[in-house]
This record gives C-alpha cells, sequence and structure tokens, in this order.
C-alpha cells in the first residue's frame, strides 16, 4: 500500500460496461484514473495499476467500491486485500462534500470514493474473509430462498386465478400444508384443469393420480374425498371461457413444477454444503434451526471470526437490537429499519420454531407478551437473545445448552 513512503486509497466506479478507477495518496493527491472494460484484460490493467502504485501481497491498496459481489469483486478479493462496499446512498452524501452544484460523473464518483477510504475507513467494516465454503454456502442459500419466494409467487397467481373458475381446486387442496404448491395438487390441477374435467375423474384416476405424486398412504380416503370434493355444486363461467381458464392454468402450473423442482434442488445442495462446514453441529445444536434454516443463518453470518467484534455488532446487523432516537427532552426506543433483511427473515423463523423446542425460548416469549409486547416484538426479543447466544457458542466452540441459556428463567418461581 505504500510507495515512497506514501499511502495510496483507489476506488473504484462500478458500471456494468466499464469501471472508473481513481488512486489518491493521503494528503487527496490524485495520483492516477483509468477506465477499464469489465473483462479479463480490463482486470489485468487494474491490477497493473494497483502495482504500479506499489500493491503488493504484503502490502495490498485497500479498494472502496459500491458492490459486494460479481468478478471484478473477485479478483480484487484475491490474496490480502481489504475491500469495502460503500453504500451508494452514503456515496452521494460524501459526494456533496466535495460541492454543492451537485455535479456527477463516473470518474467523479471514483474519486470520491477513494477519498471515503482516505478520510473515514475506520468508519467501514471490509468485506468479511469468508471461506470459500462459506461463500459457497451463501450462493446456495440465497438462492434457495430467492426460489422459495418466486414459488410463493407463482403459486398466488394460480390461487387467484382459480378463484376465477375452479373454486373446487381450492377447497380440495387450499387447506392443506403447502397448500398448492403439494405435488398432488400439481398433478391432479395437470390432469384436470377445468371443474369439467375434474367432475369426470374416477376414484382409479384419483388414485393413481396420488400414487405418481409420491403420495404412499390413505390414497383411497383421499381420492374418496376428492370426489367428493369435486362432483359438488358450484357456479361455472361458460364453457369456451372455462377451456380458456384450463389453458392458462396449464401454463401457470408448468412455471410452478419448475419452481418447485428449483427449490428442492437448491435445498438438497444447500443442506450437502451445509453438513461440510464446522460451524454446522454448533447451529444445528439450537432448538429451532433444521439443516435448511441453520444454513440460511451461517450464509448471512459467514465463519469471519473477526467479522463481528461483539455480539451487540452481530445483534445490530441482524436488526433484532432496538435502536435509540435521542434529541433534546424526546427520546424513542424501536426497531430498526436498516438490516439484513434475509437474516431477520430467517430469524423470526427461527424464533417461532423454538417456542415448540424450547420450553425456555416459550417462556421468553410468553414473559415478554405478559409485558406488552406484540407477536413480532417478541419474537424478535427471542431472536436477540438467541443471536447473542450464538455468537458465545460460535467464538468458544461449544453446544447450546438448554439450562444455561435460560437459566434465570428456569430458576424463577412458580
Amino acid at each position: 500500500m505504500r510507495e515512497d513512503s506514501l499511502t495510496v486509497f483507489c476506488g473504484i466506479d462500478w458500471a456494468e460496461r466499464h469501471h472508473d478507477v481513481a488512486l489518491v495518496d493521503e494528503a487527496g493527491t490524485l495520483l492516477a484514473k483509468a477506465r477499464i472494460t469489465d473483462d479479463a484484460a480490463g482486470y489485468h490493467k487494474l491490477l497493473a495499476l494497483l502495482a504500479e502504485h506499489g500493491d503488493s501481497p504484503d502490502d495490498p491498496i485497500p479498494v472502496a467500491i459500491e458492490t459486494s459481489h460479481g468478478l471484478l469483486v473477485a479478483t480484487l478479493r484475491t490474496g490480502s486485500r481489504r475491500i469495502f462496499a460503500i453504500n451508494p446512498l452514503a456515496a452521494a452524501r460524501y459526494r456533496d462534500r466535495h460541492g454543492v452544484s451537485r455535479k456527477k460523473s463516473d470518474p467523479g464518483d471514483a474519486l470520491v470514493l477513494a477519498n471515503i477510504l482516505r478520510t473515514d475507513m475506520h468508519a467501514h467494516r471490509p468485506l468479511p474473509a469468508d471461506s470459500e465454503l462459506a461463500q459457497t454456502i451463501t450462493v446456495l442459500a440465497r438462492a434457495q430462498q430467492d426460489a422459495v419466494w418466486v414459488r410463493q409467487q407463482v403459486a398466488n397467481q394460480v390461487r387467484s386465478l382459480l378463484r376465477e373458475y375452479y373454486p373446487a381446486a381450492l377447497l380440495a387442496f387450499q387447506r392443506k400444508q403447502g397448500g398448492l404448491t403439494r405435488a398432488d395438487a400439481r398433478v391432479i390441477l395437470t390432469m384436470a384443469p377445468t371443474p369439467a374435467k375434474a367432475a369426470k375423474l374416477t376414484l382409479a384416476q384419483l388414485r393413481a393420480a396420488l400414487k405418481r405424486s409420491g403420495r404412499l398412504r390413505g390414497c383411497d380416503a383421499e381420492a374418496e374425498r376428492l370426489r367428493d370434493v369435486f362432483r359438488a355444486q358450484y357456479a361455472h363461467q361458460l364453457p369456451g371461457v372455462e377451456d380458456a381458464f384450463g389453458h392458462q392454468l396449464l401454463a401457470l402450473l408448468k412455471q410452478l413444477d419448475a419452481t418447485c423442482q428449483a427449490a428442492d434442488d437448491l435445498a438438497e445442495a444447500a443442506t450437502a454444503a451445509f453438513h461440510q462446514h464446522a460451524d454446522s453441529e454448533i447451529l444445528l445444536s439450537f432448538p429451532g434451526l433444521g439443516p435448511m434454516l441453520g444454513a440460511r443463518v451461517l450464509a448471512e453470518l459467514g465463519d469471519d471470526q473477526a467479522r463481528f467484534t461483539d455480539a451487540r455488532a452481530l445483534k445490530s446487523y441482524a436488526g433484532s437490537a432496538p435502536i435509540t432516537r435521542a434529541s433534546g427532552k424526546k427520546r424513542f426506543v424501536g426497531r430498526r429499519f436498516v438490516k439484513n433483511n434475509r437474516l431477520i427473515n430467517a430469524g423470526f423463523l427461527w424464533a417461532f420454531a423454538a417456542l415448540t423446542a424450547s420450553p425456555g425460548a416459550n417462556a421468553h416469549y410468553r414473559r415478554r407478551r405478559d409485558h406488552g409486547d406484540w407477536h413480532a416484538a417478541a419474537q424478535r426479543h427471542l431472536l436477540n437473545r438467541f443471536l447473542g447466544q450464538l455468537h458465545h457458542c460460535l467464538k468458544t466452540r461449544q453446544f447450546f445448552d438448554e439450562q444455561r441459556a435460560f437459566a434465570s428463567l428456569h430458576q424463577a418461581p412458580a
């Protein structure tokens, strides 16, 4: 990071086809600027530019950029170089420090990013130095979570369509766990996309469809129930309109089948990678955490031991810790809005599942409700406690202990 006793900082304005680079010294003097292409040749040009100004494996130049992913970031993260992913909103505030005319250009943004490191590097955190396996789990767990969200979106479209012309299908499958994403629901709706076709299904056809979907038990009873539901009296659309709705349903079912298969495949891959990680046994020792949910938590936390200085930093990152706004005589304590949304989403599922898996967690939740917390606030408070315990267990390499985790609740008088 030093050349002729000068400290050098690098800022990169990231774009889709090209990137602007700026290098400044500790006095803010612009040492070099360049525009590189988003390909291997451009990356080699950037690394050569950094090397010309003192970049070395033992003393790399820190880099500020407005993204935390992509091939450019992966190229820069080789070795021990620190990469600072600056929030674009924060970079826009820094831009106003250099001029009030609100002018903007890509080379100017690169210069602003370099100066952010020069003046306020201590206020920003570099990207965590996660292992390759942890980064693999992050990719798979996030992809699986995205697939689940897409699956639910398509299922909602199917539900809205069925309300238009096919109420029997909603009565048949909506109340079951999994709803319209169940394999038996998708198989039967593909076989009978209209109420007229569903009413003609025989018990033998329904039993064969249930077995084809993977059902092993209760096929006869379930087939009789479905036959009765499909042959009941309902309002109908005109025959031609009903057939048109049936074609639309078949198109949506193809999308739903693809999203369900993608979610299952990604869950299998994420679970397999999660079990290979050294932290998996510690995470699975916590009540409410299974392999898939544990993979999501590990994906957002990573395995860089220096990432969170203490448990409070982890809680703030997750958004479970409250935030205080005080000015003069006014003081307000509320929930955080700037947080890791994926981690807080997995955390709420974790806290909810722990209510039935841990007596101490249930007692903690009930105590918060008795104090006046709403359901979401009590869950967030329970997650906040779990995250503190998880940080301690990961630091000390020990498993979760129910008696020690909720000792105050177990020892409280009846």
